[in-house]
């Protein structure tokens, strides 16, 4: 396999490029669903409470600086190897992300807003889905966009403890001293973190001109 041109390699071992990159979307859509519902549990509890949002954010903040290999090191004894400890890993990360995002984009709703639905009567849950959700949408998909960009770059990475996707390819290169895998495995992986994130703006553009 060695010294197959980069071009010759995809036409070659196309059906393995195609395995990973399913591999790699299936960890990313998995991680996306877990990360947002934990997501909006966290918004919404932290809305009643500034101290807990506070609490939150500062934990949250400081696990996301802990390097992802020493994050995935430390699941390891608790969830194995593989994929499971990978999607673990991926959302607790998210939460700084989202949780920072969300709580910004409600932050920012105009207070004058927020006072005229207090005064008819609405109570905190009715504001904050009726009212403060739908105004902070854009906040809300930026968050989004920049939680699932990381969860590409950081899912690659989590091939090293077998969670399988494009990582894979990519390390096997590196050890193999495989050019060719080295250039695909991370090839595919940035146009896989720049469609998801061109999507997103895309959908963002969209929900401002339909606001």
């Amino acid at each position: 396999m060695e010294g197959i041109p980069v071009i010759a390699y995809a036409s070659k071992y196309y059906d393995k490029l195609l395995a990973a990159t399913w591999d790699h979307l299936q960890i990313v859509v998995i991680t996306l669903l877990f990360s947002l519902v934990l997501a909006v549990l966290l918004t919404v509890l932290c809305s009643c409470s500034r101290t807990v949002s506070r609490v939150l954010l500062h934990l949250f903040s400081m696990i996301y600086s802990v390097p992802s290999l020493a994050l995935l090191a430390l699941l390891i004894p608790i969830t194995g190897l593989g994929r499971n400890t990978a999607i673990v890993a991926l959302v607790i990360y998210n939460q700084y992300l989202l949780l920072r995002n969300f709580l910004a984009g409600l932050d920012g709703v105009d207070r004058g807003v927020v006072e005229a639905a207090t005064g008819m009567g609405m109570t905190h849950l009715q504001l904050l889905w009726k009212v403060k959700i739908p105004l902070a949408k854009k906040a809300l998909i930026a968050g989004l966009r920049i939680a699932l960009v990381s969860t590409v770059g950081i899912a690659t990475i989590a091939a090293s403890i077998n969670a399988g996707g494009l990582g894979t390819i990519l390390f096997d290169g590196l050890r193999t001293m495989n050019t060719a895998k080295i250039l695909w495995g991370s090839l595919l992986s940035a146009v896989l973190a720049v469609g998801i994130d061109r999507l997103l703006s895309f959908v963002e553009r969209k929900s401002e001109k339909s606001a």
